[in-house]
């Protein structure tokens, strides 16, 4: 398996300590730069007002199979978790989209670290990608 790159996040956040636990607790503005061999996939995506972002968090530990979420009083295994320390350590964020100029995205809501590499970018749908059968009684 080989996954390349499409672009770079540029962010305020050097650290993990700076990036906000989950993106849409940010209103922060960031910057998607695609890579100018992938500028046509980026067609039509001003039309939509959101977007789902995956990219790598190239700082994670990825040989770390267990954490702590936040609040817990225990830890859980990696898969039971949104840990960034996993053995791949693939991010997903929604994100607002402001605006898009030439192979640039300007968004609110990502939590990646400053340079960090973007797998990829899909359309996000509210009926597609909200479960509305899954409640809170069923975490």
């Amino acid at each position: 398996m080989k996954l390349t790159p499409i672009g770079t996040a540029h962010t305020e956040y050097q650290t993990k300590e700076e990036a906000p636990k989950q993106g849409k607790y940010s209103d922060k503005t960031a910057t998607i730069e695609i890579f100018s061999e992938y500028k046509k996939g980026l067609e039509d995506v001003s039309d939509l007002e959101f977007i789902v972002v995956l990219y790598w968090q190239d700082k994670s530990d990825r040989s770390t199979l267990s954490a702590q979420p936040p609040f817990a009083n225990r830890e859980y295994g990696v898969f039971a978790t949104r840990s960034p320390n996993r053995p791949n350590p693939i991010a997903l964020c929604v994100c607002e989209l402001v605006s898009v100029e030439d192979n640039k995205l300007e968004v609110t809501g990502l939590d990646a670290l400053d340079g960090s590499p973007i797998l990829d970018i899909k359309a996000y749908s509210q009926d597609i990608d909200t479960n509305k059968s899954v409640t809170k009684d069923d975490q």
